[in-house]
């Protein structure tokens, strides 16, 4: 066990602090936020362009470097070194909060590891601004983000999320918006309660509430744009979708998606279907990892 008072002496060693960004209007960033990024020595940027933009609006000279996705595992060796040096590092994605659907939470697990203050700054997140103005329970929630791209992939991890009672919160691509509303409604009833928010923040935000079947009609009739927040009601019935016969018929990344989407931890998920398939764990770990194992003689 360890524990950290963020704004103590640390003597001599660097802070790393998560910067949230505007989700579309410049206004929405903190007053803390431009100071920490003005103060500290550098920043850590998903996209070096797009976050030079925000530099320029609100005078911060502060150098960059790029931090993404593509190069996590080259550069947290070379950002930790630079703090346990005692380089005070700020780290933003391209919008809202830092780890959330974004880089992040690698950098954070290391610092963490290796001892170096982790300080986090509240600000602008999608999901919850979506989910105080949908008109749905705002708790208990469930978030969860980014669906799976291939279309069995998404529909198992749909129909686990139909069964959940809290309000479920996903984000979508404008492209992908109508298609995944349409996935939804072979899992879920078309009575179901949703809302769709685009935009946020912006000029042009916009709430579409209804049923399933409503915002499946309005998708059709309408040119979506912008990033979505959907937000699917929480189901009242307990009758569960997909049983373990069910799941046994889809890829092993699949089913323990399903289990994670249900409420598992991916851990215990791992375990759990290494367990009902008689697989060694590290088989399924790496399934779900998308990590190729290699037989050396």
């Amino acid at each position: 066990m360890e524990t950290q008072q963020s704004f103590a002496d640390h003597a001599g060693v660097g802070t790393l602090y998560l910067v949230p960004t505007p989700i579309g209007n410049l206004q929405d960033m903190t007053y803390r936020a431009v100071a920490t990024l003005k103060t500290v020595d550098l920043i850590a940027a998903e996209d070096t362009r797009n976050t030079q933009k925000l530099l320029n609006h609100f005078e911060i000279t502060t150098k960059q470097i790029s931090f993404h996705e593509h190069n996590t595992q080259e550069r947290i060796p070379q950002l930790v070194a630079k703090l346990q040096a005692g380089t005070n590092l700020a780290q933003v994605s391209d919008a809202g909060m830092p780890s959330i659907s974004d880089p992040g939470k690698e950098l954070v697990a290391a610092c963490v590891a290796a001892n170096v203050p982790v300080v986090p700054l509240p600000g602008a997140n999608a999901g919850l601004t979506a989910l105080i103005a949908s008109g749905l329970v705002p708790q208990p929630f469930y978030f969860y983000g980014f669906l799976p791209r291939k279309k069995n992939d998404q529909k198992t991890a749909l129909a686990a999320l139909a069964q959940r009672h809290e309000t479920v919160v996903l984000y979508e691509s404008p492209f992908r918006v109508a298609k995944t509303l349409a996935t939804l409604a072979t899992v879920c009833e078309g009575s179901r309660q949703l809302v769709a928010c685009r935009e946020l923040t912006k000029r042009y935000e916009e709430f579409a509430r209804g049923t399933l079947d409503e915002l499946i009609a309005w998708s059709k009739d309408h040119q979506l744009k912008g990033e979505f927040v959907l937000l699917i009601s929480g189901n009242p019935d307990t009758t569960p979708v997909a049983t373990t016969d069910e799941l046994a018929e889809l890829p092993l990344k699949a089913q323990v998606e399903a289990l994670i989407a249900a409420g598992d931890k991916p851990n215990a998920a791992i375990k759990a279907i290494a367990k009902r398939r008689e697989l060694p764990r590290q088989t399924v770990y790496n399934e779900f990892h998308d990590i190729k194992s290699t037989n050396e003689e």
